[in-house]
C-alpha cells in the first residue's frame, strides 16, 4: 500500500509508527513517502514566524533534524538515516538538536560527512520542509504527527500505544489501513483515559 506519512523527529508516535512499518515490511509492502511536518511550526503563536525562515542562529526545536534528513535525501540515503535518527532520539534519548549527534548518526549511516555538512549549511535546505508543511496544512488539514495520507484522499492522525512485532504488528497494521484508508465514515476514534483512584 502506498501512502504519505507526515512526521516530525521529535514525536514519539512517529517513532512507534516507523517501528510498526518496519515490523510488517516482510509480510506487507508499505510504500511510504515520508513528508516533513514541523510540530514547532504548527504550535507557534508568533504571527509571521516560520521554522524555515527563522534566522540561522536562532535555536529552533527540531529544525536541525529536518536539515539533516534532507541532506541525507540529497545523498539518496534517506531511509537508513531517517530510521537511525528516530532511533537516536527516541530509543537512545540523544539530543537531535545537537550538531554532533546528527553528524554521528550520519557517519554511522554511511553518509559522506563533508557533503552532509555542506548540505546542512545550504540556505535552501529547508525549502523541502516549507513545501511539505504548507502542502500538508493546505491540502490535507494536517495538525499533528504522524498523519497518514492515502491515495484515495483519506487521511488519519494515528497515535500508537506501542509498536508490536510479529502477528500483532500485522493485525495492527491491517486494522489501521481498514479504518484509516478504507472507511471514510469513521471520522475520529479517541479512547478515554480512566481517572486514577488516588
Amino acid at each position: 500500500m502506498e501512502f504519505e506519512l507526515y512526521y516530525d523527529y521529535v514525536c514519539p508516535y512517529v517513532y512507534r509508527a516507523s517501528l510498526l512499518l518496519t515490523n510488517v515490511a516482510g509480510a506487507r509492502t508499505p510504500d511510504v513517502r515520508w513528508r516533513y511536518f514541523s510540530l514547532t511550526q504548527v504550535n507557534s503563536t508568533e504571527p509571521g514566524w516560520t521554522v524555515w525562515d527563522a534566522p540561522a542562529g536562532e535555536k529552533v526545536r527540531g529544525r536541525l533534524a529536518f536539515k539533516a534528513a534532507e541532506a541525507a535525501r540529497r545523498q539518496e540515503r534517506f531511509d537508513g538515516y531517517h530510521a537511525a535518527l528516530l532511533h537516536a532520539r527516541h530509543h537512545n534519548r540523544l539530543d537531535i538538536d545537537d550538531p554532533e549527534v546528527v553528524e554521528q548518526v550520519a557517519a554511522e549511516s554511511g553518509l559522506d560527512l563533508e557533503r552532509f555538512r555542506r548540505d546542512i549549511g545550504d540556505p535552501t535546505i529547508l525549502q523541502a520542509l516549507a513545501r511539505d508543511h504548507r502542502h500538508a496544512v493546505a491540502k490535507h488539514g494536517v495538525f499533528g504527527t504522524p498523519t497518514f495520507v492515502f491515495p484515495n484522499g483519506a487521511s488519519a492522525y494515528i497515535r500508537l500505544g506501542d509498536a508490536p512485532g510479529g502477528a500483532e504488528a500485522l493485525h495492527v497494521y491491517d486494522s489501521l489501513l481498514a479504518v484509516a484508508a478504507d472507511e471514510p465514515r469513521i471520522l475520529e476514534i479517541k479512547r478515554p483515559t480512566k481517572p486514577s483512584l488516588d
